[in-house]
């Protein structure tokens, strides 16, 4: 039996079908912070709210965005991709966000 739709179409009906069980799918990983302006800005993708807020690294509300998502249970994954974004970006300062959102306790809890 022949169909009408096309591969990608199917392949994205069951990626939504996956999803309904409460989690997240999405094709690949889901990065929560998109590197801008070499380090100084970043978009952090709350997966809570469902908005992308485009901050300083070095602003009081950078801290809070990843307070919110460290507090529903992601801070492990986004401390791992700060380090992940420090190894492949080294003069870009993220050694230094880490240690700020460390000092704010960020990732306790």
């Amino acid at each position: 039996m022949a169909s009408n739709t096309s591969k990608t179409a199917r392949a994205s009906v069951r990626a939504g079908q996956a999803g309904q069980g409460g989690a997240l799918s999405v094709l690949g990983e889901f990065k929560y912070l998109i590197p801008l302006n070499g380090g100084k800005h970043a978009y952090v993708r709350n997966l809570t709210n469902g908005k992308t807020a485009h901050l300083r690294t070095d602003s009081d509300a950078f801290v809070e965005e990843i307070r919110v998502l460290a507090a529903a249970g992601h801070a492990a994954k986004i401390r791992a991709e700060i380090n992940n974004l420090a190894a492949a970006h080294p003069g870009d300062g993220w050694e230094a966000t880490e240690k700020r959102l460390v000092a704010a306790g960020v990732f306790e809890g």
